[in-house]
């Protein structure tokens, strides 16, 4: 009888092993399998982490070199005006200071036309032109159109402008189309070659001189004058705000 029992709990156990051996083995495998993927996961999170960190750390420092560069932009910028304005004052000349106003545009005049939109402007003049800005470049005019303030981009052709082209300074009309603009009325003695660039002359009262128009890509010979065809600067898309060019020098 003694010898019987552990006979008997030899048995039993085998038994049970060859029962419930499948089920143990897997759910240590399944066990497993979860910490191994969790070891995964977690090493992703650590090492994304670190990256992301050094990532952060190197545009932070991008950034604040190019933040020195503009402040020393400014800087020199604002010695160089102050220096424009004692020469200004000591040939009893008026002060160089341009004034812009930056204005919201509001809706499309008309639903079928993408080059005039109405703006925010209450303070504009109904018998002023205003020249308009948009990214440091000439965008088109301002006007009066039944008593309100409507913008009109410089491809369309009631847009027009006093410009010079070139670093001689070639007196010309930037006249708006439809494929960009044209600059119009300079005279046939005049050599106005292609990558030209062209800028407001300021001689008109719409904009202040030098401001960027675009660079000339063709010149066509005309029957009493030249012109030249200018690829603008400023984009066919319409902006959300602009800058109004509220004083002229």
């Amino acid at each position: 009888m003694t010898n019987i029992k552990p006979l008997f709990i030899a048995v039993a156990f085998v038994i049970l092993s060859l029962v419930f051996g499948s089920q143990i083995r897997g759910g240590v495998v399944e066990f497993s399998g979860f910490v191994i993927n969790k070891y995964y996961e977690t090493t992703a999170f650590i090492k994304n982490t670190i990256n992301e960190h050094f990532r952060q750390a190197q545009e932070i420092k991008i950034l604040r070199e190019q933040n020195k560069e503009l402040e020393k932009s400014a800087a020199l910028l604002s010695t160089f005006a102050w220096e424009l304005n004692q020469i200004l004052i000591d040939k009893n000349s008026s002060k160089f200071a341009p004034d812009v106003r930056l204005v919201k545009i509001l809706s499309y005049a008309q639903t079928s036309d993408y080059n005039k939109f109405w703006v925010e402007f209450p303070e504009f003049k109904q018998d002023k032109v205003y020249g308009l800005i948009s990214e440091g470049n000439t965008a088109g005019i301002l006007l009066n159109k039944d008593n309100k303030p409507l913008a009109i981009l410089q491809r369309d052709e009631k847009s027009a402008f006093s410009v010079f082209v070139g670093e001689n300074k070639i007196p010309g009309l930037a006249n708006g189309n439809s494929s960009g603009i044209s600059v119009k009325f300079i005279p046939q003695w005049l050599e106005p070659k292609v990558g030209d660039e062209v800028f407001t002359s300021g001689l008109d009262g719409v904009f202040f001189a030098g401001v960027p128009v675009g660079k000339v890509k063709e010149i066509k010979d005309e029957q009493l004058y030249k012109s030249a065809v200018v690829e603008p600067y400023a984009g066919q898309s319409m902006p959300t705000f602009l800058y109004v060019v509220t004083k002229d020098k």
